[in-house]
C-alpha cells in the first residue's frame, strides 16, 4: 500500500424524493429542490479517503446505505451534495450482468461491454478469448444470452467485469460466484488482484470474512459512517451496538439456516449427550460435536469452523482447524467426519447454539453453513455469574 489517495469523498451526501407521482418527481428535480418531510437521506456528510491498496470492508444493517455508498464510488449514482474523486479503473461486483442485451450472443455482449468498463475495441479483442475461457461456457458463448442459464450468464459477467485489471475492485456481498471449480476460481482471481496492489472494498455481513480479508472497515449506520479504522475494532463496536439494540437476533431467539454449494455440504451435526442427565454442568462435563461433512475431492483440502453463540446471537467462542494446525481429513470421495471437544465446558449457565462452517482452504470464502444447527444448556451448582469461568488464582499480599 502507498500513500496515494484512490478514493476521496468530501462531505457526500444521497437524497431521494419520496414522491410516488412521476411527473411531481420530474418538478421537484427541475426545481433542484426536494420538500421537507418528502426526502429519504440514505448518506449524510461522508468523508472518506481510501489509499492504493488498501482493503476496506463497509458493514451495517440492512438499509444503513452500504450500496448507496458503493454505487456513488462506482460513479452509478451522483451525490446530491459533496465531491467524488476516484484515480483508476474500477470494477464492481455489484449487479453482474446488468449491460447484457440479451438478445446478443454472450460474444457481442462482451464487446459491447467492454467500452463500458473502459475498454478500447482493441483491447477487448486481446481479451476476448481469455475472457471466454475463463468463463468456462463453451460453444455457448456464440449463442443469444437469453438462452444462458443462471451460472453461465453469472460466470460470463464475471469474466468480463475482473477482466479490466482493475485499481479498484468493488464488491458487493460474495467474494466468488458460481458453483464448485467457477467459485474458486473466481475467489482465486479476487485473491490475485489485491495480491497485485488492487484497492479491494467489501461490503458484507460476514464479520468473519471482513476480519479475514480487510485490514479496515467502516461501520455505515442510517447514512452516516459510524467508525472507521481496523476491521477487528470495527467489528467489536458494530457487534456491541447490535447487542444494545437487539439487532443481532429475532424476538423468539436464533433461526437454523442451512446452506450449501457444489464444493461443499453439511450433514448430521450432533452433541455426545453429557454423561449425567441432559444438560452440561458447566466446569464438569465435555462438549463434544460430532460433524460429518462431504466436500468436492478435486478442491484443495477445505478448513472448518466451529462457533458457540449465545442466547443473543453473539458469539462467545470459535474454533478453526487451520488456526489449531489440524488439517481436515477427507477420505478419497470427499467425505469426511470430524470430533471438536471442549473439555470440563467453562461456559457458565445459559442457553447455547452451535453454528459449523466450511471454508476455502484460505479460511475466507463459505462453501457451506449450518447455522444454529444444534442448542445445548449449561447449568451449575453455585453463583458465578457472567458467560465463562476464566482461570483465575487469588494471591495474598504480605501485610
Amino acid at each position: 500500500m502507498n500513500d496515494n489517495p484512490v478514493i476521496e469523498l468530501a462531505r457526500v451526501s444521497k437524497s431521494y424524493s419520496l414522491e410516488h407521482r412521476p411527473l411531481h418527481r420530474l418538478w421537484q428535480q427541475l426545481r433542484g429542490h426536494l420538500p421537507a418531510g418528502q426526502v429519504h437521506h440514505a448518506l449524510h456528510d461522508v468523508d472518506l479517503v481510501v489509499r492504493r491498496g488498501e482493503a476496506v470492508g463497509i458493514i451495517g444493517r440492512n438499509g444503513a446505505g452500504k450500496s448507496t455508498l458503493l454505487q456513488v464510488i462506482c460513479g452509478v449514482l451522483q451525490p446530491s451534495a459533496g465531491t467524488r474523486k476516484t484515480n483508476g479503473r474500477i470494477a464492481a461486483l455489484l449487479e453482474l450482468g446488468a449491460g447484457f442485451n440479451p438478445e446478443l450472443t454472450g460474444r457481442e455482449n462482451v464487446r459491447l461491454n467492454g467500452p463500458l468498463l473502459g475498454l478500447s475495441a482493441a483491447q477487448v479483442e486481446r481479451r476476448l478469448d481469455e475472457i471466454i475461457e475463463f468463463a468456462g461456457i463453451g460453444e455457448y458463448v456464440d449463442q443469444p444470452v437469453r438462452s444462458y442459464s443462471s451460472g453461465m450468464f453469472v460466470r460470463l459477467a464475471f469474466a468480463m467485469a475482473t477482466s479490466v485489471e482493475p485499481d479498484i475492485l468493488v464488491i458487493d456481498e460474495a467474494l466468488s460466484v458460481g458453483d464448485g471449480e467457477f467459485a474458486r476460481k473466481s475467489f482465486e482471481r479476487i485473491m490475485s488482484l489485491k495480491e497485485r496492489g488492487a484497492t479491494v472494498l467489501f461490503c458484507t455481513h460476514s464479520m468473519f470474512q471482513i476480519e479475514s480479508f480487510c485490514s479496515r472497515a467502516l461501520w455505515v449506520h442510517d447514512g452516516r459512517v459510524m467508525f472507521d479504522g481496523l476491521a477487528s475494532q470495527a467489528v467489536v463496536e458494530y457487534e456491541a451496538w447490535q447487542a444494545r439494540h437487539g439487532a443481532s437476533m429475532a424476538s423468539d431467539g436464533p433461526v437454523a439456516h442451512r446452506f450449501e454449494s457444489a464444493a461443499a455440504s453439511i450433514g448430521a451435526v450432533r452433541l455426545h449427550p453429557p454423561p449425567v442427565g441432559e444438560t452440561w454442568r458447566s466446569g464438569l462435563d465435555d462438549l463434544v460435536i460430532d460433524i460429518e461433512m462431504r466436500t468436492d475431492p478435486t478442491l484443495p483440502n477445505p478448513t472448518l469452523g466451529v462457533t458457540l453463540l449465545g442466547s443473543d446471537g453473539r458469539a462467545v467462542s470459535s474454533a478453526g482447524n487451520w488456526l489449531d494446525g489440524q488439517p481436515l481429513q477427507r477420505h478419497a470421495d470427499g467425505s469426511a467426519r470430524t470430533q471438536l471437544r471442549f473439555p470440563a465446558l467453562p461456559l457458565l449457565k445459559g442457553r447455547y447454539t452451535v453454528s459449523v462452517f466450511i471454508l476455502c482452504d484460505r479460511a475466507i470464502n463459505p462453501y457451506a453453513a449450518a447455522e444454529h444447527v444444534a442448542s445445548f444448556e449449561v447449568v451449575q451448582q453455585d453463583l458465578r455469574q457472567g458467560i465463562v469461568d476464566l482461570p483465575h488464582r487469588w494471591c495474598h499480599a504480605q501485610p
